[in-house]
Order: C-alpha cells, then sequence, then structure tokens
C-alpha cells in the first residue's frame, strides 16, 4: 500500500460521515476497519505503518495548541486521538493542517462545535486501532499477533530509527490567550472568550 492508496482507504471510509469525530471516532473507524479487512495482511501492516508516519508528523506544538483550543484543552493522550482525527479528515484536510493549524477554522465541523461548544470533535481516540482490529479479522489472531507483526516489519525495516524525536517546532504557552491569539487567531478567535481578550 502506497500513500495514495492509504488516502484512498481514508476518504472511502469517511465518504458517507459527515466529518464529525465527536463519538471517539468510532462510525469512521468501524468503516475503515471494513475497507482494511478487505485487503491482505500484508496491506493492514503497510497502513499502519504509513498512518504511524503521518501521525507522527502531526507532533508538533501548534497542532497541539489547535487542539487544546478545539478541546477546551489537551492532555498527551487526547493528542493522539485528535491526531488520528486530522488523520480520518483525509488528505486535503491533513495537508492544511500541517501548512497551518489554523487553517481549521475553516472545517464546518469545527465551527459547529465551536457554536455548540462541542470539546470532543475531531478527537478520534477508536481510528487509533483499526489496522489491528482489521488484521485480527483477516488473520483470526489476536492483539499480540498485530504488534508482533509490526515489530518484526520495524526490526528488519532499512533505516528506522525508533528513537528519534520529531522537531515539534517552537514550544508555547497554551493557557497564555495573547500568544495562542497571536499563532493561531482564527482558531481562538472562534473557541476563546472574547471578554478575556
Amino acid at each position: 500500500m502506497d500513500v495514495d492508496e492509504f488516502w484512498a482507504v481514508v476518504e472511502s471510509a469517511g465518504a458517507s460521515l459527515d466529518g464529525r469525530t465527536g463519538d471517539d471516532g468510532e462510525a469512521v473507524a468501524a468503516a475503515l476497519v471494513t475497507r482494511l479487512a478487505a485487503t491482505s495482511p500484508q496491506g493492514i501492516l503497510e497502513f499502519q505503518e504509513l498512518f504511524d508516519q503521518l501521525h507522527v508528523a502531526l507532533y508538533r506544538w501548534d497542532v497541539w495548541a489547535a487542539a487544546y483550543l478545539i478541546g477546551g484543552g489537551c492532555s498527551d493522550d487526547s493528542f493522539i486521538d485528535f491526531r488520528a482525527g486530522v488523520i480520518a479528515l483525509g488528505r486535503e484536510w491533513y495537508e492544511r493542517v500541517l501548512a497551518s493549524p489554523d487553517g481549521l477554522a475553516d472545517h464546518p465541523v469545527v465551527r459547529q462545535a465551536a457554536t455548540e461548544a462541542d470539546d470532543g470533535t475531531l478527537f478520534a481516540e477508536s481510528v487509533n486501532y483499526v489496522a489491528g482490529e482489521a488484521y485480527e479479522q483477516v488473520t483470526g489472531g489476536d492483539d499480540d499477533a498485530f504488534y508482533e507483526a509490526m515489530k518484526a516489519r520495524q526490526h528488519v525495516a532499512v533505516g528506522v530509527d525508533g528513537a528519534r524525536e520529531p522537531d515539534m517546532g517552537e514550544d508555547f504557552d497554551f493557557d497564555d490567550d495573547d500568544e495562542m491569539r497571536r499563532r493561531l487567531p482564527r482558531l481562538a478567535e472562534l473557541f476563546l472568550d472574547p471578554g478575556e481578550a
């Protein structure tokens, strides 16, 4: 599976949904599991490798700040789920977020979440586990079989450096409203109390 095939799977899973992932991503995750289970064990493992790479690329302070605004706070674990939710939006939105996380202010689901005070939008925990579930369905194995298969692939991969940390960019204080308004002005306008400006 290459990156184009990866995005085709993600986008076909989300095509029948409205983009809302406030159900912990369960709806899109179920659709992803169904599509992945129609592929091979090899394809599922390749999907997970690509998912991991795309997920790590979002591990940046500015993306975390966007998650913090949208979610009304964001722990380490919640940030994992948020990044899965961004991937579930599909390639166009993923690339927009990589270019400028503040661009999420244009997404209709984010705008609706701001209006409705829905702090679960884009936090898609279930999406993190779709490859494992699909692998279990296809092989009849269990969680351990999937993780062992992934570990074996990583062990033989050339040039894999699991210890390398991603460049998160410049750290800043998410609780400093002025700083958030400076760095993510459009999201701050949606999610911060204007009375505190």
